[in-house]
């Protein structure tokens, strides 16, 4: 599995890459997948990505790549929510609810949820948006007893990490996990983990409920894009993309080592 710098939103990948995020993924996939190992089984087979490719190929895969197992990929995200934001927001002010799960009245943007909420979204085709379900859909998609076991470690995984976060400075308002199934049918985590792709990550000493937070994640890329004009119009997200500025590119790549610095030492 290489993770290149090239950079999704909206489902739609960017044609501009962002320099060193590919490396910077993984080595964040790797810490959390061995901070955490504890709670469920990963992809990860243990063994050198670079054993398994040529002399020729090792610089493509050099510290941007993890070897791992052959997993059947199951069909939901297992997003996690601790705080009020993004889509979940959006959601909320339009039902007070969040994925079928009712929501005290008077939140904020950004407000801290009575406790984490577990708000999964299917997996959509290439090229369509991923959308959020209830509950109820998820054990329509998976069947009740899987959906469970990802509903129960994927509350786990993000207790235990954000707990961890804390004490860095940082704050994980929500995640998303991706499960597989082995060969003998076994839960097992895989894809990346806890990197500024798949979470928002706030400064906790400059946190203040109902203000955007200062993010070191991909939110500052969504939002450019939410005002950014292709052929002089909204951009309508979907393919093709309009292109990054510099500046947006430079902003990202200091936010994703600024989120590895913190989470990392």
């Amino acid at each position: 599995m290489i993770a290149t710098d090239r950079l999704s939103a909206f489902d739609v990948v960017m044609s501009e890459p962002i320099p060193g995020k590919g490396q910077l993924l993984t080595q964040m996939s790797l810490y959390w997948f061995d901070r955490l190992k504890y709670i469920i089984p990963n992809h990860l087979t243990g063994d050198d990505p670079e054993s398994v490719v040529t002399e020729a190929e090792r610089n493509q895969v050099h510290g941007r790549s993890m070897l791992v197992k052959r997993l059947s990929p199951l069909p939901v995200e297992a997003v996690v929510r601790g705080y009020l934001a993004g889509s979940g927001w959006k959601e909320y002010q339009r039902s007070r609810m969040i994925c079928g799960l009712e929501l005290p009245m008077g939140l904020k943007n950004s407000s801290k949820l009575p406790q984490p909420a577990f708000t999964p979204a299917s997996k959509a085709e290439a090229g369509r948006h991923d959308e959020n379900i209830t509950f109820a859909r998820m054990i329509e998609l998976v069947g009740a007893p899987l959906a469970i076991q990802i509903r129960d470690v994927s509350l786990r995984l993000y207790s235990e990490a954000a707990a961890i976060a804390h004490e860095k400075g940082i704050i994980i308002a929500d995640t998303k996990f991706e499960f597989g199934l082995d060969a003998s049918g076994g839960l097992t985590l895989m894809d990346e983990i806890l990197t500024p792709d798949s979470s928002r990550f706030w400064l906790s000493e400059k946190y203040v409920e109902g203000a955007t937070q200062l993010g070191f994640d991909k939110q500052y890329v969504r939002d450019w894009l939410d005002q950014a004009r292709l052929d002089g119009k909204i951009w309508n997200k979907r393919a093709p993309p309009p292109a990054l500025p510099e500046e947006v590119i430079r902003r990202t790549a200091e936010n994703y080592q600024t989120a590895m610095d913190l989470l990392l030492t």
